[in-house]
């Protein structure tokens, strides 16, 4: 493989330290590739050529001296447009911010800079990250890279950084996820995102929606690109008191493990609430075989009640919106996406209500625990269709039925892709664990992905 734009992350990282590449070949490559590509997808917003160049350069100097910093040392990445970087711009997806510059550099960021990332620029995303089509009325929406002769929905909200990565412009791109906005657009564009449990990266630097629920993750190529990024992006951070007492994870000390002995759950898809796609329900079946096959038992699991029901807890995600941007919300005179402006309005819900949600989070963890405890981790579609044609979407709907309640419960969940639909969209496998069980649910992932070639397919862009 001669295209630095095809590698992977740790195929870039191995072709460096071999001598047949350097981080000024990958960018210079990629630069080219977003130029040639990005007018028709539309996924970056920002595009940092001048210096990323500079970084390649010095990332690749480094290497030569014998100064290497890690396996991300080198390898560009993508940031969602709610990421701060100090001195660029910080618009949140939104009309009203643009042109707005960040005054200090996010936590995670400065982690990625400091395992030698190379930041290729900012990539669309929803207004405040409040939407899981993709859509953005004002700024655009990002063009699914599997249909790019149509306009069919990226996933939201972290639709550039999915977009991005499937379309081979960038390898890694951070995302963030409070309903599901990492996994979805990983399932639309058949990529690989992680969602972190709250507390494991630091949310300091990034424009919130809801303070209870945020989460940033990785969005990849592969699992152990995944894996690689989020080693390099958590730790404790004194800006973000809920990452303190939380130690280290390494997921790659175990991630070839395999499945053989584990025992993975699964649930009756007429028991998730929800009407799923004919080929989805397929691909979930074909990959609880595949996890047989390598040695897995699958057990069912019957939760206390429908992931649907789960979804519904969404006035947590909206109260807290409104108590963040209900003020621009209110006030007609702000460009404001109708959409978001409606899920935000939404939220302006009594205090008591609110709390009375917020009470009943632990219980609700608690006997979700308990249904599952006799399994490692959940099986789970990622979403109920595979991505859809954007003048058909229902904008009072959303594809986030069986992601939230990973949100909700303060779980941690993987989302990969295991197949795809007769018509070249791909599908998604969800893999749901406990709270900081990210190395067990990469572990699992990892094995399934080996099985296959579905991370490998590629779009047709």
């Amino acid at each position: 493989m001669n295209d630095p734009c095809l590698m992977t992350a740790h195929e870039l990282a191995s072709a460096y330290r071999a001598g047949r590449l350097s981080p000024v070949d990958a960018v210079e490559a990629l630069l080219a590739r977003i130029e040639r590509l990005n007018p028709g997808l539309h996924a970056f917003i920002a595009v940092y050529g001048t210096d990323a160049r500079l970084a390649a350069e010095a990332a690749d100097k480094a290497l030569r001296a014998g100064y290497d910093l890690g396996p991300l040392h080198g390898v560009p990445v993508a940031l969602k447009d709610l990421i701060a970087v100090e001195g660029r711009t910080y618009a949140a997806g939104s009309k009203v911010h643009l042109g707005r510059r960040a005054t200090e550099t996010a936590t995670l960021v400065r982690k990625l800079i400091g395992a030698g990332a190379i930041l290729l620029g900012k990539v669309h995303t929803v207004e405040f990250a409040f939407g899981g089509w993709g859509t953005n009325v004002h700024l655009g929406t990002p063009r699914n890279p599997w249909r790019p002769d149509d306009h069919y929905t990226p996933g939201g909200s972290s639709s550039g950084s999915g977009v991005a990565v499937a379309a081979r412009m960038a390898p890694l791109a951070v995302g963030t996820d409070t309903g599901g906005s990492v996994r979805i657009p990983a399932s639309f564009n058949g990529i690989t995102g992680l969602k972190v449990t709250r507390g494991r990266i630091s949310n300091h630097g990034i424009e919130p929606l809801n303070m209870t629920l945020d989460t940033p993750g990785p969005m990849a190529r592969s699992v152990e690109d995944a894996a690689l990024m989020y080693r390099a992006m958590q730790g404790p951070d004194e800006a973000d008191s809920l990452t303190f007492g939380i130690l280290p994870d390494d997921p790659m000390a175990g991630l070839r493990r395999g499945v053989a002995g584990l025992r993975l759950g699964r649930i009756a898809l007429t028991d998730c609430g929800l009407a799923l796609d004919p080929e989805t329900a397929a691909a979930y079946e074909a990959a609880l075989e595949t996890m047989v096959r390598l040695g897995a038992t699958i057990l069912p699991v019957s939760l206390p009640r429908s992931l649907s029901d789960y979804a519904q807890m969404r006035e947590v995600m909206a109260a807290e919106a409104y108590a963040l941007h209900g003020a621009l919300a209110e006030d007609p005179a702000k460009p404001l996406d109708p959409h978001v402006r409606a899920r935000i309005l939404s939220g302006k819900i009594p205090a008591a209500d609110y709390l009375r949600l917020l009470w009943q989070r632990p219980a609700l963890r608690a006997e979700f625990l308990a249904a599952i405890d006799p399994v490692t981790a959940l099986l789970l579609p990622t979403t109920p269709v595979p991505a859809q044609p954007v003048s058909s979407v229902d904008e009072t709907t959303a594809p986030s039925g069986l992601t939230r309640a990973a949100n909700l419960l303060g779980l941690c969940a993987l989302a990969l892709p295991n197949g795809m639909t007769a018509s070249g969209l791909p599908l998604s496998l969800q893999i749901l664990g406990r709270p900081f069980a990210e190395a067990e649910v990469l572990r699992i992932g990892w094995a399934f992905e080996q099985a296959g070639d579905w991370h490998l397919r590629m779009p047709p862009v």
